[in-house]
């Protein structure tokens, strides 16, 4: 039998420190399985997406995701006055996403394109390679940086993520007797196991005050605090714009419904998912359901009023996806590859499999009133096309 691939010194680095302090949250062990400095999954090299990697994303599907994008970034432009206009990308990947951005603008919307500063914040040496070598071309026209967070202190435009959200640290929590109580991994003969331990965080509690729900009896589920952090940390960065958060996840109450007992956790490794956390250490991808309420109203806490939220196909089909389907069909005079490109553009907007519903966009705003915004296009208002799908 072949021995399941991790990385060792994570592994003693973790049985370490489980040893010396009796036990760490899930949260602490997701945190240094994806984010340790020199052994997690997300810092040090290896292929993460596409073909060879471990998953796929949106802005690996096909160009067309980053085209409409750069349609609503525009329109935003526009109402923020078509000044200097920051994107700032977190977890931005091989940089697919912002290759197909920017070559969108320099193509269709050339005064934007001079207006933009593309701003990439990066904590992985190894994909701040790959993305230099993608975006080499928009480097060179001044278009594109890299930064710290901080470094966007006051910035106007908006700041965008694609998948970011739901790889933060999450607690895991179980409700036994009316209790919450606290998922806890610990040392065994057989590697890393689970202790189950009376809540003792306030912080954990205050978020189910926030959302207006609770776990219900016997349920287990996750809770993304990281992410109010991180919401609160881009509404002070964020002088005046927008804040385009694209992941998958669902509203509280669906989240915590009661038909969903363990919770959204999974792992992702060489496109096979699984539930056990405990093998592969810093070797696959962990990640679980983004919370889409507790981002709208943490936002709103500091500032942020929620303008869209709705599916992955909705937010594309109000930016055009048929339209701009058909124009990439037309220039395909080889029926089988138009055929192709209309398979491979499915998995963007259907659901049950693809990522038309699974996935969810969130428009928050500051500064801005309230706009309509393109992406709020309504789908009866759209042409369909005979025989598109």
């Amino acid at each position: 039998m072949m021995a399941v691939e991790e990385n060792t010194e994570l592994v003693e680095f973790l049985r370490r420190k489980i040893e010396t302090i009796g036990g760490i949250t899930f949260a602490e062990f997701m945190e240094q399985c994806l984010y340790h400095p020199e052994f997690g999954y997300y810092t040090s090299p290896r292929n993460r997406i596409g073909k060879e990697g471990d998953f796929f994303t949106s802005s690996n599907v096909h160009f067309l995701f980053g085209r409409l994008i750069a349609r609503q970034l525009e329109q935003m432009w526009q109402l923020l006055g078509r000044g200097e206009f920051t994107v700032a990308e977190q977890g931005a990947g091989e940089g697919h996403l912002c290759l197909d951005i920017l070559d969108a603008l320099a193509e269709e919307f050339p005064e934007f394109y001079q207006a933009v500063n593309y701003c990439i914040a990066e904590i992985s040496p190894d994909d701040q390679m790959r993305q230099a070598s993608q975006l080499q071309r928009h480097v060179d026209a001044g278009r594109v940086a890299w930064c710290r967070l901080e470094d966007l202190q006051g910035m106007q435009g908006c700041f965008l993520s694609n998948e970011l959200i739901d790889a933060f640290p999450v607690h895991r929590l179980d409700k036994q007797d009316g209790e919450l109580q606290e998922i806890y991994v610990v040392n065994s003969e057989k590697g890393f196991v689970e202790d189950v331990r009376p809540l003792n965080n306030p912080a954990v509690e205050a978020y189910f005050k926030l959302i207006g729900t609770m776990l219900l009896e016997g349920n287990r589920a996750e809770i993304n605090l990281q992410a109010l952090s991180w919401m609160e940390t881009v509404s002070k960065l964020l002088h005046r714009g927008f804040v385009l958060t694209i992941d998958y996840g669902y509203p509280a109450e669906e989240l915590f419904a009661p038909f969903r007992r363990n919770g959204t956790l999974l792992c992702y490794h060489k496109h096979q998912t699984n539930d056990n956390p405990y093998q592969r250490v810093g070797c696959q991808d962990i990640t679980a359901h983004v919370d889409f309420t507790a981002l709208q109203k943490i936002g709103e806490q500091h500032g942020l009023a929620s303008l869209y939220f709705g599916e992955q196909y909705r937010f594309l089909m109000g930016l055009g996806f048929l339209e701009a389907l058909v124009a990439l069909q037309m220039r395909e005079a080889d029926p089988q590859k138009a055929q192709a490109l209309r398979l491979t553009l499915k998995n963007l907007v259907m659901p049950e499999g693809g990522m038309g519903d699974s996935f969810k966009v969130l428009v928050q705003g500051k500064g801005v009133g309230t706009p309509e915004l393109l992406c709020a296009r309504r789908i009866k208002d759209i042409s369909m096309p005979p025989g598109m799908f």
